[in-house]
């Protein structure tokens, strides 16, 4: 099944990074007593385990003695979870999507079979130190899902197929996040559960252009269409022939098409 058809169409990995386009512009603000801003802030966002974030935050302050970096909150993180496969959306598998070369490759048609509807699941991460930051983040996006948002993604350049990638919000969890008393909070934690709807496509193979096809006729013998070949009483038979006229026409040139009948008497 897999011999000689090596084929890597990264549609996980353009799913990432979609997913993670969207919220990489998020913005918070913070504010005085009397209501101007003193402090605007652009909110990192990394791929990243939940575990990981959890460990660096838990360690800032003891950075001094291990020469770390202290992780600076707010930011957000995002991880797969999973991916499970989508029979609602399944097609019939033997389905083929054709092209037609371009260039010098004209004379090539490029296909591939259906593809397989899997959904992929997502987690993202909004870290903060306090409860504000934290809201700022959580509704700039809630927003935009209801509950679908919908981006476009170049699924399989070399067949021209572009899709639409339905990204769905399923649930918001919260949690806080303390070492020791509760007063020696770490940080307020969301968590935005979401399911990506993704198409994956096998290897695209190459099959030349029919520029000539020849189907034999069928008679009617005793109520029953039979091939000719297996008629055994004396009756007419033929053969007709289609082609490109000229041969060496491509899909973009103008052509007309040929047709010739033979007809043959059989004893």
């Amino acid at each position: 099944m897999f011999k000689d058809k090596h084929f890597y169409n990264q549609h996980i990995r353009k799913g990432i990074i979609a997913f993670g386009t969207l919220f990489n512009d998020i913005n918070i603000e913070r504010k005085n007593s009397a209501g101007a801003v003193t402090q605007a802030l652009r909110v990192p966002l990394s791929y990243s385990t939940k575990q990981k974030f959890m460990t660096r935050i838990a360690r800032v302050t003891d950075t001094t003695t291990r020469g770390e970096v202290a992780l600076t909150l707010p930011r957000m993180g995002f991880e797969i979870n999973g991916l499970n496969y989508d029979p609602a959306r399944k097609v019939q598998p033997i389905q083929k999507t054709k092209v037609v070369g371009t260039g010098d490759d004209t004379n090539t048609v490029r296909q591939v079979f259906a593809s397989a509807p899997w959904n992929m699941d997502l987690a993202l991460y909004i870290f903060a130190k306090n409860q504000d930051d934290g809201l700022q983040i959580l509704e700039q996006i809630v927003p935009y899902f209801n509950p679908d948002f919908n981006v476009t993604i170049n699924d399989l350049p070399e067949m021209g197929i572009k899709r639409d990638l339905k990204i769905t919000l399923d649930n918001v969890s919260y949690e806080d996040e303390y070492e020791g008393e509760y007063a020696n909070r770490l940080s307020v934690v969301w968590t935005l559960n979401f399911t990506m709807r993704l198409n994956f496509y096998s290897h695209v193979s190459n099959a030349d252009v029919i520029k000539t096809a020849i189907a034999n006729i069928f008679n009617e013998d005793g109520n029953a269409l039979t091939p000719w070949s297996l008629s055994k009483t004396g009756s007419n038979k033929g053969t007709v022939t289609a082609s490109v006229n000229p041969l060496s026409a491509t899909p973009a040139d103008s052509y007309t098409f040929l047709e010739e009948f033979d007809e043959a008497f059989e004893t």
